[in-house]
C-alpha cells in the first residue's frame, strides 16, 4: 500500500519591516503550508497549518532557531487566517471497501460466537455416551504381534460388544461375523458373538463421531464408528 506525505502551500507574505535574522540585507516570504497524507486507503489533511520564512535571494529556509520575535508573531497572524482544510479524514473508495469486509468479517465472527449451536444427531448423542456392558457397536479391530509394525496383525471389521467393565477397563467380545475388509455395517451380522473376549483395553478418545479403545501395551487398537 502506497503512502504519500507532502505539504500545499496556502499563501505567501512579505513584511518589509521585518529583518531577516541571517542576512539582514537581504528580503524574507513567510509561506504557509499544510501536511496533505494520502494512502490507497484514505487521506488526512493536517488540522493546523505552519509557516516557514525564506531567504528570498538565496532560496533558503531560515531555522526557527533564528526566528525574532516580530516574526513569530506575524507567522502566527497569518497561520490563523490560512483557509481551512476542505476535510481532516476521508476514506477513499478502496478504504470504503476494506471497512465494509472487515465490518462483514467482524458479524461473521460475532454471529459464528453468539449462533446457536445446532442440535446433535441421535447418533452422536449415542456416540457420545459412555460405553457400558451389553453396548453393541460397529468398527474395526487391530491386533500387532510386535508394536511399531503392522507385519503379521490381524485386522477385522465388524461389530462389537461390551462383555465387562472393570474400572477403566474394557472387555469386547466380537461378532462371529468379521470381514478382514471394509464393509458396510448393514452387510454383517451382529447377532452372534465370540465367548472369547479380545485383549483387554481401555477408553482412549471418545466423541460423537469415533471411540477408540486401546490397549495398556499399545498392541491392540478398536476403532469405533457406529452404535446399534
Amino acid at each position: 500500500m502506497f503512502f504519500v506525505i507532502s505539504r500545499i502551500e496556502l499563501a505567501a507574505h512579505r513584511n518589509d519591516s521585518l529583518q531577516n535574522p541571517k542576512n539582514s540585507e537581504n528580503q524574507m516570504i513567510l509561506g504557509i503550508y499544510r501536511q496533505f497524507t494520502r494512502s490507497a486507503l484514505f487521506s488526512v489533511y493536517s488540522k493546523k497549518a505552519y509557516g516557514e520564512f525564506w531567504d528570498e535571494s538565496t532560496q533558503k529556509k531560515i531555522a526557527r532557531r533564528l526566528w525574532t520575535f516580530e516574526m513569530k508573531s506575524f507567522a502566527n497572524q497569518k497561520i490563523a487566517e490560512a483557509p481551512k482544510p476542505p476535510y481532516i479524514f476521508k476514506l477513499t473508495i478502496i478504504g470504503w471497501i476494506f471497512c465494509l469486509l472487515m465490518l462483514t468479517a467482524m458479524g461473521m465472527i460475532v454471529y459464528q460466537e453468539m449462533k446457536p449451536p445446532l442440535p446433535k444427531t441421535a447418533e452422536a448423542v449415542a456416540m457420545e455416551k459412555t460405553p457400558a456392558v451389553g453396548a453393541i457397536y460397529f468398527g474395526h479391530y487391530e491386533i500387532y504381534k510386535e508394536k511399531g509394525t503392522p507385519v503379521g496383525a490381524e485386522i477385522g471389521f465388524g461389530w462389537f460388544k461390551i462383555t465387562r467393565v472393570d474400572g477403566s477397563n474394557f472387555y469386547l467380545a466380537k461378532s462371529k461375523d468379521m470381514s478382514k475388509t471394509s464393509k458396510p455395517k448393514e452387510q454383517l451380522s451382529n447377532a452372534d458373538f465370540e465367548a472369547t473376549e479380545l485383549p483387554v483395553v481401555k477408553l482412549s478418545e471418545q466423541t460423537g463421531y469415533n471411540i477408540r479403545f486401546k490397549s495398556a501395551d499399545g498392541l491392540t487398537e478398536i476403532y469405533i464408528t457406529d452404535k446399534k
